[in-house]
């Protein structure tokens, strides 16, 4: 077995932006080679200027580099990468690049591909927590074979629900139906929908929570036969499905739904054989229930915010469990201290429906100062571009308590200074976000941004 302080030689990182530099800061810190594969887009990014060797798999669409399978496992043969990183997003749930990795010889640095398969199947997923008891909202447990099927579903699980894709994730491929008379277009219109974004029309029906909180809670399990949860993070405040605030520990949740839930998760990774890290998320109604949505099998984009509270760095832990070692820690040597917020900065315009505002930065400089975290690619002179996701940064502020790491994200929020031809940002709408009375109360639930635009166009 590799020794923990350097689990691999040589890792390739098979992503871009903020994470591929932030999984590669870890590498270097445990002595870790790194490779980075690009686009040729991401010819002169911060990742690439900062890899020990790096490798361009393809043009700047995405389908033709960071999916690109045959190119991705080329890049790792070619150096002698013994693992490679996906990141999120891109090939990160990808049961087939995990099993083509595990057929060349190449150490996929997340869950197993069966597990993937399983887990990111959000029907048969459902399936997996029935089995391991964890509380789940009315619905079927298979997919829909028809709108007839389907509307029944809805009739006896009782309006409103909401129609997911099985084969969807990051908030995409779903829609709420309030009544029986628009249930036929959500129908077509999430199977379309699952068609195009997945390649597979296939949905099911559950209930709707329409005031619900988003909580998740992070996990991590070794080859060994152990599983560790740390603790929870609440993602309610977001925007079509998309979030925009995380922060650690969800604030005024009961000790006692925490310790439900961090049991649940950990039985349930056991019950299917989970590896790695990875994430449950949770919809809580007012009265603390919490019912199960759905399973990550990859690093969160919010992970900082868990690192902050507990002291351990995820990524490290990721390429350990990858490398055969087990996790040196147990349940009850995880302690969350302190609340950790975390705002994600994209480049998108506000006052214009979010519109995404791609173009090149003059000036970019980020927030400072004690317990202030930034992850991020960018620099000034730096060109946003406009094949991928609009993330520029995020931005993690600590503070022993709420109200501390609050203000310190509101100051953190205003130092940051971003201009460029053509780019807009969304800072001065989280800095209004999280100046909510509602939010400081923590009173707020998935529809706090509705609320806020919806005020917004009242005023105009």
């Amino acid at each position: 077995m590799i020794p923990r302080d350097r689990p691999f030689d040589t890792i390739l990182v098979a992503n871009r932006g903020e994470i591929a530099l932030r999984v590669l800061r870890s590498c270097r810190e445990l002595g870790v080679r790194v490779v980075v594969a690009h686009s040729t887009a991401d010819a002169d990014s911060a990742a690439v200027r900062y890899a020990d060797t790096t490798v361009c798999i393809g043009p700047p669409a995405a389908g033709k580099s960071y999916l690109n399978r045959a190119a991705v496992l080329e890049a790792a043969k070619r150096t002698g990468a013994q693992a490679i990183h996906p990141g999120y997003g891109f090939l990160s749930e990808h049961p087939d690049f995990a099993e083509a990795c595990e057929a060349e010889g190449v150490v996929f640095v997340g869950p197993p591909a069966e597990v993937m398969m399983r887990l990111g199947d959000k029907v048969a997923a459902r399936s997996s927590m029935a089995e391991a008891g964890v509380p789940m909202l009315p619905g079927t447990l298979h997919p829909v074979t028809s709108e007839q099927q389907a509307a029944e579903a809805a009739a006896e699980i009782g309006y409103p629900v909401i129609v997911k894709a099985a084969a969807g994730g990051g908030g995409r491929g779903m829609h709420v139906v309030h009544d029986p008379d628009e249930f036929s277009e959500a129908y077509r219109r999430t199977t379309a929908t699952a068609r195009t974004l997945f390649g597979d029309g296939r949905v099911y029906v559950e209930r709707y929570l329409a005031s619900a909180r988003h909580v998740e809670v992070q996990l991590l399990c070794d080859t060994h036969g152990n599983a560790v949860h740390l603790g929870d993070r609440d993602c309610s405040v977001q925007r079509r499905h998309q979030k925009l605030v995380e922060e650690a520990p969800a604030p005024g949740l009961p000790d006692e739904v925490r310790d439900r839930m961090g049991d649940d998760v950990v039985r349930a990774a056991l019950v299917t054989g989970y590896v790695g890290a990875g994430t449950f998320e949770f919809l809580v109604d007012d009265e603390f229930n919490h019912y199960f949505m759905e399973v990550n099998c990859r690093i969160q984009v919010e992970h900082p915010v868990t690192e902050m509270v507990t002291g351990i760095d995820l990524v490290a832990e990721q390429l350990h469990v990858a490398a055969g070692a087990a996790l040196p820690f147990g349940q009850d040597d995880v302690r969350m201290t302190g609340t950790a917020v975390e705002c994600r900065v994209n480049a998108e315009d506000p006052d214009s429906d979010f519109r995404p505002a791609a173009g090149l930065l003059s000036e970019f400089t980020p927030p400072g100062g004690a317990f202030v975290r930034v992850d991020t690619h960018c620099r000034p002179h730096y060109r946003i571009p406009a094949e991928y996701d609009s993330l520029l940064a995020k931005v993690a502020a600590w503070a022993p308590d709420r109200a501390g790491a609050l203000a310190r994200m509101h100051r953190a929020l205003g130092e940051f200074d971003i201009a460029g031809t053509g780019v807009h940002t969304t800072t001065r709408f989280l800095r209004n976000l999280i100046g909510q009375p509602v939010f400081a109360r923590a009173e707020h639930d998935t529809g706090l941004v509705t609320a806020i635009l919806s005020e917004r166009t009242q005023r105009s």
